[in-house]
């Protein structure tokens, strides 16, 4: 499989000084290998790509796993310090969207849809050091997304692939469209937030007035998100403010 390494580390390294590119032939996780790496003092700026997946996560600890060609897989880790990191997930997606094709849709908070079945997903984890304050949280980003025809097994609704819309696309091109977009839209986030993100967000709103029910019980309709990202609900009990660690949304 070819991967455009060099091109993604020249665009990228004039904006993220040390930035390195890795491509490996397989993983468990790309995001538990940079999470084991902070862990151990390495969070030097990275791009983590594995052709094969074995114990992949979702949000939620859900599994996701990938065979060589059928997915893209990669995490991006780096050092952050927003001032608040509410709609990171959500800047994320407004990104890789704008990179991928006008037809995806952000499910909030954390997946990309196409033609009603989901595309791939974001999961974000960040490690602190204790006792160094002033030094940054390093951020891992890691994606998932479904490139060719995948199984259904145990899926209630049958995933979508970018190949549906970009036929003869490959793993190494859709890598080159969405990284560096991607990290000039996380050092725009650590600026400036999510606000700036807002309405490019609303432009690829799958939930915006649909009925949606949330996994604490609780159902209405979603109207779109505030400037930090959490998602307006109006239910019986009038307008809800929901933030991501709360729930889990589903169309209804």
């Amino acid at each position: 499989m070819r991967w455009p390494a060099e091109a993604i580390w020249e665009a990228v390294a004039p904006q993220l000084p040390g930035f390195t590119v890795e491509i490996v032939p397989q993983l468990d996780s790309t995001n538990s290998e940079l999470m084991r790496r902070a862990r151990a003092g390495r969070t030097e700026p990275v791009l983590l790509v594995a052709e094969r997946q074995t114990a992949g996560r979702g949000r939620l600890g859900r599994s996701w796993a990938s065979g060589e060609g059928d997915a893209l897989t990669f995490s991006l880790g780096l050092p952050l310090a927003p001032a608040d990191w509410s709609g990171l997930s959500l800047a994320v997606g407004v990104s890789l969207a704008e990179s991928l094709h006008p037809d995806v849709r952000l499910k909030w908070p954390n997946d990309l849809w196409l033609d009603g079945r989901k595309l791939g997903g974001i999961l974000i984890e960040t490690a602190s050091f204790a006792g160094d304050a002033a030094t940054p949280r390093h951020a891992v980003i890691g994606v998932g997304l479904n490139i060719a025809p995948r199984p259904a097994d145990g899926l209630s609704i049958p995933p979508a692939w970018l190949q549906e819309r970009l036929p003869g696309l490959e793993p190494g091109e859709a890598l080159g469209r969405i990284v560096p977009p991607l990290v000039a839209a996380v050092q725009a986030f650590e600026a400036s937030g999510f606000a700036p993100f807002q309405l490019r967000y609303a432009a690829r709103d799958l939930l915006r007035d649909r009925a949606v029910t949330l996994s604490d019980g609780r159902s209405g309709t979603a109207h779109g998100v505030t400037e930090s990202g959490a998602l307006l609900v109006h239910t019986a009990q009038g307008m809800q403010t929901v933030a991501s660690a709360e729930v889990s949304v589903r169309p209804a």
